[in-house]
């Protein structure tokens, strides 16, 4: 055990471990991360990741990762190999990695202890006689005929079950408990169900599946975890959960409650994020707009960033609703340090410096990140063409724009003053060319000019840029519990992508490799694509500069 935590410090979950090492409970501590692999992890995951390994690690333990694989029509290789990878780069190992379907042996043989003891019958009623017969939680329920079959006859029947002599549905295993219980959990619940399916592990040996209150407890109590960590929904099964154990007199787990991680603008049911893969409102489960751990990879959110949410948002017994923003907040913030600048012109327009020599290139250099001492600095390019965002010239201004404007003048960053003189304009009046004249003395560094100007912008010198792909993404959902609304695929924000086919980068952007992090000057954090090619980047915008919704504005 590591050294004494002042009970302030800690959160309910730690000053019950630190209870139990105390009074001598366990010699040390065992958590696990038991996922379904039926789908990719989401941030929600994330928090109950980092709280298990975060917890065994602050008291000298480990963690377990268990792959809870009892259903096997839904479960899929590429769900546990991606489940394994995304845990690893959160920064975590497991201590073992276990399947449910290893103690498949042991959870039968466990079911026959049950049925030997008289704690559980094989019933052939139809599903929905079984939920006629269960009551309601203030009227008990009716024991199913089956309920007082013979041991002998039980057994005989479960076997035939496991043999695969009867089809799906035919027949279930339930615990014999009590059917006037106040916790309708207790109310004789299934332990196996017929599934003629073909597992991902075992594949045709079983055909009868354990249900989840059945293996998970059981599983816990073979690996002996000491701390069984669920979300609050598993509050109720608790009582069933203590049962089994308790009955089959087993290493006794215990499970505790904490509450799930609920996120604004976001939905976390698999089963609604396996809608919008399957029906094609997002490109995969790894799409930079999704959820999951690898979609939010993908768009650029970093595994430090994704951690100090988990630990800042904290550990909580109550349901409650987090905002977005501080995930957004958080990879800010660890990407403000990291991430190298560069220089990117979306919507570009071009600027003529009428009194820069035709043909001439003078060299700048510009830092590489102003919050790196050690950064260095990489050189720029500065010619009589130049690019500028559309977005930083304005023929018509409101009061205080700071921007470049006709008789205006800004600082182009790292470089020189500039003041428009001329405009260009096509046929429909567009301006297409902004004419402007620079101030030889004003060199960024060396500036003599004695000249002031409030507005700084970014731009890129014509013929020293490359073309990329860049994707601006925005929050899937426009509203902010879009799992509240009657059909949550109605809150889809249609802008949520929108693609720039042209956006011109600086050279030193060509060797960024898959996943690679920068900061686009003033346009926000972005990150290089899986997709790109060497001929030509593509680059996800991770998150803007500043929290534009907060606002009131997407950018």
């Amino acid at each position: 055990m590591k050294e004494h935590v002042a009970p302030e410090q800690m959160h309910f979950l730690e000053e019950i471990v630190a209870a139990d090492l105390a009074a001598g409970k366990y010699e040390s501590i065992l958590t696990r991360f038991p996922p379904e692999p039926n789908g990719y992890l989401h941030i929600g995951h994330s928090k109950s990741i980092c709280l298990n390994f975060d917890l065994a690690a602050k008291f000298g333990g480990k963690t377990n990762l268990r792959y809870d694989d009892t259903n096997p029509s839904t479960e899929e290789t590429e769900y546990v190999e991606s489940i394994l990878a995304d845990i690893r780069w959160l920064g975590f190992e497991p201590a073992n990695i276990f399947y449910a379907s290893n103690y498949f042996d042991q959870l039968y043989e466990y079911a026959k202890q049950l049925i030997a003891a008289g704690k559980a019958y094989v019933d052939f009623s139809s599903p929905e006689a079984v939920a006629s017969m269960k009551g309601t939680p203030t009227e008990a329920g009716k024991p199913s005929p089956y309920r007082d079959t013979t041991v002998e006859e039980n057994l005989a029947q479960f076997e035939r079950m496991k043999n695969g002599e009867y089809p799906d549905g035919h027949c279930t295993l339930r615990a014999k408990i009590d059917m006037a219980a106040p916790n309708m959990h207790l109310r004789d619940p299934y332990l196996y169900r017929i599934k003629h399916a073909h597992h991902h592990r075992t594949g045709d040996k079983w055909c009868i599946y354990p249900m989840y209150d059945w293996a998970h407890g059981q599983s816990d109590s073979i690996e002996q975890i000491t701390h069984s960590i669920c979300t609050l929904e598993f509050i109720p099964h608790r009582d069933l959960y203590n049962w089994c154990i308790e009955q089959l007199g087993i290493f006794p787990s215990k499970q505790y409650e904490f509450a799930r991680l609920n996120l604004t603008y976001t939905v976390m049911s698999k089963r609604k994020l396996l809608q919008l893969v399957k029906e094609n409102y997002v490109s995969g489960w790894d799409d930079p707009r999704m959820p999951t751990i690898s979609g939010l990879r993908r768009r650029g959110f970093t595994a430090d960033s994704i951690r100090d949410f988990a630990r800042r948002i904290g550990v909580a017994k109550r349901e409650n609703l987090i905002e977005l923003s501080l995930l957004e907040f958080c990879v800010r913030e660890d990407l403000n340090k990291k991430a190298l600048r560069r220089f990117a012109v979306l919507n570009p327009i071009k600027v003529v410096l009428t009194n820069f020599p035709e043909g001439q290139t003078e060299w700048l250099e510009t830092e590489n990140n102003p919050e790196d001492p050690e950064g260095g600095k990489r050189p720029l390019a500065f010619t009589r063409h130049l690019w500028i965002e559309q977005d930083d010239f304005m023929e018509n201004p409101p009061p205080k724009y700071f921007r470049l404007s006709p008789g205006g003048m800004v600082r182009l960053k790292s470089a020189f003053i500039i003041k428009c003189e001329d405009l260009v304009k096509n046929d429909a009046g567009e301006v297409v060319e902004i004419h402007c004249s620079y101030v030889p003395e004003s060199r960024s560094g060396s500036d003599t000019s004695g000249l002031k100007v409030q507005g700084v912008i970014h731009w890129l010198a014509e013929g020293h840029t490359e073309t990329a792909e860049v994707r601006m993404y925005d929050r899937l959902f426009q509203v902010e519990d879009p799992a509240a609304e009657e059909d949550f695929k109605l809150a889809i924000n249609p802008n949520s992508l929108e693609i720039i086919h042209n956006a011109l980068i600086e050279p030193a952007l060509h060797t960024a490799q898959a996943g690679a992090h920068f900061q686009f000057t003033r346009l926000g954090y972005f990150c290089a694509d899986p997709d790109s090619t060497d001929p030509k980047k593509v680059f996800n915008r991770t998150v803007t500069l500043k929290d534009s919704w907060a606002k009131g504005q997407k950018k």
